[in-house]
Formats: structure tokens, C-alpha cells, sequence
């Protein structure tokens, strides 16, 4: 396949070296028989949450593009090109994440393009994909309402694969398409859509900035312009790109015709 590259000769100890010296992993990978982050929290992390959801993935990925964002190490950007993707460009705003990623693909023998950048400036990019990995960055971000914007306006074609950590309720709630300014009661139902802020740390992590329950994640990823086709498990949903935009776009539309 044209995604295969012929894997160097860096095994044992040379290899465990390069590792190392790049510092504690987030993905535990095997590379060469040496498990880059063997005593993760979450387990075998990625792979234990990538077993729950893979088989919502299309399992013939031959002839697409793959943009993966927030990438980190590269597990999700891997599984992808096994699935025979044609293109996979990987990004990250974290350098030492782009090292890792590289010396994986290089073990492994996939080619994946890797570039540094922000969700933000993903229109830099000049192209749109096929599939759309937003996987573990939502609740990094301090604006990610306009990262959703973003992604459906410069990149997503088709297929977006959302994920991100919820808190609260698990309750959807059907909602009205108005209220009366009157109406308070609503905000207090536990499946009214919510986002937590996080305004010091979560988890010891001071990158944790606002965390949705289900509701919100859904209700957002609407108000972006995407339809959700699947929830195939509790952080993750499988959604369709479309034209047709919550209120955001009559507000565009407002300020355009203003």
C-alpha cells in the first residue's frame, strides 16, 4: 500500500533511548515492542477508548483524506491510515507531541504528515477532508464554539468524529425552539444543555478550560452546522456535515444583510 514506508532499523535499546528522550507520552504506543506510556491511568489509553467507538469508524477508508486535530502522539492518525486513508495530516500545537508522533510513524512505517498548528488557523490548511477526527481538544479550548465554526467553515467535507469529556447529566432534554424571558425554571432541568467553566484547574490540568455535559456537546455541534448520525459511546459522536446552521446563521445573516 502507498501508505507504508520501509521501517528503520532502530530497534532495542537505541529505540528506547529515542523514546525517553522525548519525554512522558499521553498515547501509549508500541513501538519495536516497547510500550511508550505502560503505566498510563486510564490503561492502555488510547487503545481501551478507540475499541469502544472503532467500529463506528468506516472500516474502508481507501481513496480519503483524514484530518486529525489535537493528534498528540498519533494513535488515532495510525488507525486511520491502516484503515487505508490516502492522506492523513496530522496536527498539533504541541511540539513535543509532533516529535513523538514522528518517531511512531517512522517505527511503524505509516506516513503521516505532521504540522504544527492551531484549531484556530486551520484555515492555513486551504483544504477540506473527508474525515474530521476532533478527538480529546474541546474542553482544552478557551473558545470552543468558534473551533467547531472553524472546523465546519475551512476543513470538514463530510464526516466529523467529535469527542470530548463530559461532566453532569446524562439527560437530553426536548427543548422548545423559544422561550419567554420569564421562563427560569428551564435552566434548572438536569438535561438543559450546560458547560462547565473551569476557572483554575481540573484534574491538575490548567489546560481544562470548559466542560460540557451530553447535552451541551450535542447542542453545540448543531449550532456548528453538523448533524449527529451516531453515539456510539459516552464521549463520542459521529457526526454528518450540513448547510443548515442553528441560530448562529441567522445572526450571520443579520449582520451581513446589516
Amino acid at each position: 500500500m502507498s501508505s507504508l514506508v520501509v521501517p528503520p532499523h532502530n530497534q532495542g535499546p537505541e529505540l528506547e533511548r529515542r523514546i525517553r528522550e522525548l519525554g512522558d507520552w499521553f498515547h501509549n504506543l508500541n513501538l519495536g515492542g516497547i510500550q511508550t506510556a505502560p503505566n498510563h491511568y486510564l490503561g492502555d489509553y488510547p487503545r481501551v477508548k478507540w475499541e469502544k467507538f472503532a467500529h463506528a469508524v468506516p472500516s474502508d477508508l481507501s481513496g480519503k483524506s483524514v484530518l486529525d486535530i489535537g493528534c498528540n502522539a498519533g494513535f488515532y492518525s495510525f488507525e486511520m491510515k491502516r484503515r487505508g486513508a490516502d492522506r492523513v495530516v496530522a496536527i498539533d500545537d504541541a511540539e513535543n507531541y509532533l516529535a513523538q508522533g514522528q518517531l511512531a510513524a517512522e517505527v511503524l512505517g505509516l506516513k503521516i504528515e505532521f504540522v504544527q498548528l492551531s484549531v484556530y488557523d486551520l484555515a492555513q490548511l486551504r483544504e477540506k477532508f473527508d474525515v474530521v477526527l476532533f478527538l480529546g481538544v474541546f474542553y482544552h479550548l478557551r473558545h470552543p464554539l468558534l473551533a467547531l465554526d472553524i472546523i465546519h467553515e475551512h476543513v470538514a467535507k463530510d464526516l466529523l468524529i467529535f469527542q470530548s469529556m463530559t461532566r453532569g447529566s446524562r439527560d437530553i432534554l426536548s427543548l422548545q425552539s423559544d422561550y419567554d424571558f420569564w421562563e427560569s425554571a428551564i435552566f434548572e432541568q438536569p438535561g438543559f444543555p450546560a458547560l462547565y467553566f473551569i476557572e483554575k484547574n481540573y484534574a491538575a490540568d490548567g489546560t481544562n478550560w470548559w466542560i460540557p455535559n451530553l447535552a451541551c456537546a450535542m447542542a453545540m455541534l448543531r449550532s456548528a452546522g453538523f448533524t449527529i448520525i451516531q453515539h456510539p459511546e459516552d464521549e463520542i459522536l459521529i457526526c454528518g456535515r450540513s448547510e443548515c446552521f442553528g441560530y448562529s446563521s441567522a445572526l450571520r445573516q443579520s449582520v451581513e444583510e446589516s
